[in-house]
């Protein structure tokens, strides 16, 4: 057998793992409900945008760039007050709370302002439930089956992002192609969500002793982490770079002619690979070197990238929509796994925020230059830059090997 099999299947087999904690499955379900909500709308957003509001590509990539920084950069705060806290349900229940106070302002929009601000609050409710709903996971998970649990949560919310572009797709065509009144829609699943959390998310039970608990972003605690987890902070920073908003997919399925009711097909293309492939993926990375699966990733990545680039009709986009799906399935849930094998206790909180300010300053500049190339050199040179930065991040997660295996105690 080949050598890179060798290492790749070379852990050996793992016995009487425990079942996922009940919490992940909670936590699960109220990621599927609001991405059942935030997806209906923003498969619809950049056609929105472009449209009904004539905003130029630019802007659409600012915006789009803006919000999910604003998401990345939020976990930063909300997982180191998390840890001072010792407490993630409130600001957990907040995030959800925001995202869906959001949803209105969507189908009220008259102008970009107005949807940059509804995606702002959105974003904002994402970065504040993040850390602290990743740290809660990491907290109630055994580390045996840290990758199944965030491979599980993962999948399950890409199966509300899955639902959210099929569910606007028949809206569409229910309203007669009358965004506004399908954007409504976002308010039921968002509302369910916040109910779940209220009623059914629990947190572990402390021990009686009061621990002392000192700013976690302070420079003591810093100098905590491990060379290791700095390692993961700068590969999830260049993933980034490699992966823009997937609100250019929806307008690369308008360019090559989908009418407008099916413009979210390709985001549910997208979602359903996704979906599929991360809980799958996740279980997967618990049993062999996870440092290979980051690199099959990206060789995944590569691969949609031009295939979106090449694409001249709908099939070519929906392969690309699809490998752009296995990407995402084969990384997310892996990056979270790797920012918790090299975490100090108490720090979990800090750890993926500080992972997700890294990623968000990426995230920001991505969606910015993607716009930009776009409205000057067109799609295609797009995704050709994108596969360019997928080669980067594949040379660089080649560089890091072995220590990306490597967990913290």
């Amino acid at each position: 057998m080949p050598r890179f099999f060798r290492q790749f299947l070379s852990p050996g087999p793992r016995s009487d793992r425990p079942a996922i904690p009940a919490g992940v499955w909670v936590l699960g379900a109220v990621s599927l409900l609001m991405d059942v909500s935030s997806e209906l709308a923003h498969s619809l957003l950049p056609l929105f945008l472009a449209g009904t509001l004539g905003v130029p590509m630019l802007t659409i990539g600012l915006i789009e760039g803006v919000a999910e920084a604003t998401a990345l950069i939020c976990k930063v705060f909300s997982g180191a007050l998390s840890d001072w806290l010792g407490r993630r349900k409130p600001l957990v229940l907040l995030g959800y709370g925001l995202a869906a106070l959001s949803k209105p302002l969507f189908p009220l929009a008259h102008s970009a302002s107005t949807v940059l601000l509804a995606r702002f609050v959105d974003r904002m409710g994402k970065g504040i439930r993040g850390a602290p709903r990743d740290a809660l996971i990491a907290e109630i998970t055994p580390p045996a089956i840290r990758g199944a649990s965030f491979g599980l949560r993962q999948s399950m919310d890409t199966t509300g992002a899955l639902l959210g572009p099929l569910l606007a797709i028949a809206l569409m065509y229910l309203y007669r192609d009358d965004i506004r009144s399908v954007l409504w829609w976002s308010l039921l699943p968002a509302g369910l969500a916040v109910f779940a959390i209220v009623f059914w998310v629990r947190e572990p039970i402390a021990s009686g002793v009061r621990v002392s608990r000192p700013l976690a972003l302070s420079h003591a605690a810093l100098r905590r982490f491990p060379a290791a987890f700095w390692g993961v902070v700068l590969l999830g920073a260049v993933f980034t770079l490699a992966r823009f908003s997937e609100a250019f997919l929806v307008l690369r399925g308008s360019q090559l002619g989908l009418p407008l009711a099916w413009a979210p097909l390709s985001m549910a293309a997208m979602s359903a690979s996704y979906a599929l492939s991360a809980y799958p993926l996740g279980w997967l990375s618990d049993h062999v070197r996870r440092g290979h699966l980051l690199q099959l990733s990206l060789s995944i990545l590569i691969l949609a990238d031009l295939a979106l680039g090449l694409a001249s009709g709908v099939p070519l986009l929906l392969l690309g929509a699809l490998l752009w799906g296995l990407h995402l399935g084969c990384s997310q849930g892996l990056l979270s796994a790797l920012v918790a094998d090299h975490v100090p206790t108490g720090l979990e909180g800090s750890a993926f925020g500080l992972f997700n300010l890294f990623a968000g300053a990426a995230t920001l500049l991505a969606s910015a230059v993607a716009g930009g190339v776009w409205q000057w050199l067109g799609a295609e040179a797009t995704f050709y830059g994108g596969a360019g930065f997928a080669v980067l991040a594949l040379l660089l997660s080649a560089g890091l090997g072995k220590n990306l295996d490597a967990g913290c105690d």
